[in-house]
């Protein structure tokens, strides 16, 4: 049996105060949901989103440094449709090629953290 069956949430980081920032790009440009924060969790700041079984929960740092590195992957429903969004609203779009059959880019958040997203 194997011991794990999905990856629940990824945490990301911002600074403090920057929730807006999280929710214009991560809501309203990425179309993913805003889900509530449990209420001892909320007074950290930050917010959650998901989109299907898909969950990116973006948390204050007070030390705040970016992951340039280290990324969470989403699979896109629809992955032209989503490029040509991020585009048009000025976000970098890095198209690699290096995986045989894969098609995939890498933007990063208003923070500077890194997302690979998956066609």
């Amino acid at each position: 049996m194997l011991p794990f069956t999905s990856i629940d949430h990824v945490q990301l980081a911002m600074p403090s105060g920057s929730e807006d920032k999280a929710r214009a790009f991560y809501r309203d440009l990425l179309g993913m949901r805003e889900i509530a924060k449990p209420a001892d969790l909320a007074k950290r700041g930050g917010c959650w989103f998901a989109s299907g079984e898909a969950q990116i929960h973006v948390g204050v740092e007070q030390e705040f440094r970016p992951a340039r590195k280290a990324h969470p992957a989403l699979r896109c429903h629809d992955y032209p449709t989503l490029i040509e969004r991020l585009r048009r609203a000025s976000v970098a779009v890095n198209e690699v090629n290096d995986i045989p059959g894969v098609r995939r880019c890498h933007i990063f958040d208003p923070f500077g953290n890194r997302i690979e997203l998956i066609g």
